[in-house]
């Protein structure tokens, strides 16, 4: 395989691993965009995997500019080499490549702002009527599932606050138990595809 394949196969490796590396981060946004929740944690199962598809994305894109930077010998592949190379042996193929690797790799980090802010403001008229809940939740795996499940516990009314975190995986949110219930808001959970698993009352 002359170098120039080389370069080419491993720069599609490369990009295909990027993108694998945020699969799990991916789907939430997609399902936002197209306003269906249930397929948001399809691909959670991935993120144990992601440092080794990070890594295998790293060094085949290396590779890829390791083969294409290498000096070319005419006689190591028998060919005449051509005056104009192909668009996927050019230097701006390989730029273009290293640069959407590196967004998909990223992606988790600033997916959230894909997500409209549904904070609304609150007038709390009785303090007695306002109730924090803990909610266990299953399935997510970055800071783009705390967007997702804040961006649909936020549509209901009452809301008060709203706090996820995908490393405890839970979300801690306060409400006005006249405006809204704790079967609602864990209904709006459910809906994004993650799933509560208990709920707590804290007070």
């Amino acid at each position: 395989m002359s170098s120039t394949k080389k370069s080419k196969s491993a720069a599609y490796t490369g990009m295909f691993a990027a993108i694998a590396a945020s699969s799990c981060c991916i789907p939430p946004v997609i399902a936002l965009i197209a306003g269906v929740g249930g397929s948001a944690s399809a691909l959670s199962w991935m993120e144990p995997f992601r440092p080794y598809l990070i890594g295998l994305a790293i060094i085949a894109i290396g590779y890829a500019w390791y083969s294409y930077l290498k000096p070319i010998n005419e006689d190591d592949c028998g060919c005449e080499i051509d005056e104009k190379p192909k668009w996927f042996q050019t230097k701006g193929f390989l730029i273009g490549i290293t640069i959407f690797a590196g967004l998909s790799i990223a992606f988790p980090y600033y997916s959230n702002m894909f997500y409209q802010n549904t904070e609304k403001q609150i007038i709390v008229v009785d303090k007695s009527n306002i109730k924090t809940t803990e909610y266990k939740i299953s399935g997510m795996t970055c800071a783009s599932c705390e967007a997702h499940v804040n961006h649909e516990v936020n549509k209901l009314d009452g809301i008060v606050n709203s706090k996820t975190s995908y490393e405890n995986g839970n979300a801690i949110i306060e409400f006005d138990e006249t405006k809204t219930n704790v079967l609602e808001i864990e209904k709006a959970i459910n809906a994004t595809g993650y799933k509560v698993t208990n709920k707590n009352e804290i007070n």
